[in-house]
């Protein structure tokens, strides 16, 4: 097997969260300096993990039981690891030996990074655009989104999601066709990522419907709501 590379950066509002991107594998040999990476971090009380895999062609159990040994520790202290750009071979036995009931995928690093800090209440459009100081070209050629301006969301405050509750659609989602069933749904909730929003479709609450992930995604792009930026925008336009 490879070796791992592991480059990291502080990203967020407050410049607390840490991006870590990895490439190589996360296998038996390497999970220590994984492991190792993450408790280091933690013990300078960081607890707030964007991690990219998008250069990670393997991951076994061991590598797999580096996120979870460390899930528990970190979301007690109120943090979260946050798991962005899994390839499809790494994503199915990410969910074969669901892993996906413990750790949330999310589709981009922004997403993750967003959320986050939306969700303890900070007004991101007022987040400067933090730059990677790449010290190697390597560095410029594997860490280029995190470069990309924070999306444009505003702050979902508590006024705004009462006002929703009141005017709440009367239809059920259950009977609407498939693409009134995802507006639906976003304007209920915009912060889901795609897997978000499949698993949402095949609860009862949206009469069960099974829809491949691809199909899904050109669904989304047939309404003009194929990433994060554009549902929150229709959200907010409801």
């Amino acid at each position: 097997m490879e070796g791992i590379q592991i480059f990291e950066q502080k990203v967020g509002y407050n410049n607390d969260i840490i991006y870590l991107k990895v490439n190589g594998c996360i296998d038996t040999s390497t999970s220590f300096e994984m492991v190792n990476k993450l408790k280091s971090l933690i013990d300078q009380n960081f607890v707030q993990f964007t991690i990219d895999l998008g250069g990670v062609n393997y991951v076994s159990s061991a590598g797999w039981g580096v996120f979870v040994g460390e899930i528990k520790s970190v979301r007690e202290k109120g943090g979260d690891i946050k798991l962005v750009h899994l390839t499809p071979d790494v994503y199915d036995v990410f969910e074969m030996l669901e892993f996906n009931k413990i750790l949330r995928s999310y589709d981009s690093v922004e997403e993750a990074i967003n959320e986050f800090d939306i969700m303890r209440g900070y007004d991101i459009t007022t987040t400067p655009v933090k730059e990677w100081h790449a010290t190697t070209q390597e560095e410029v050629d594997l860490i280029p989104e995190v470069q990309i301006s924070q999306v444009a969301v505003e702050k979902i405050d508590s006024q705004d999601i009462t006002k929703r509750a009141k005017i709440k659609k009367t239809r059920d989602p259950r009977m609407l066709p498939l693409a009134e069933k995802i507006k639906y749904l976003i304007t209920e909730k915009p912060l889901l990522n795609l897997w978000g929003i499949k698993k949402e479709l095949a609860s009862s609450n949206y009469g069960s419907t099974k829809i491949n992930i691809i199909k899904l995604y050109q669904v989304l792009k047939e309404l003009n709501l194929e990433n994060k930026e554009k549902r929150f925008r229709f959200y907010r336009s409801r």
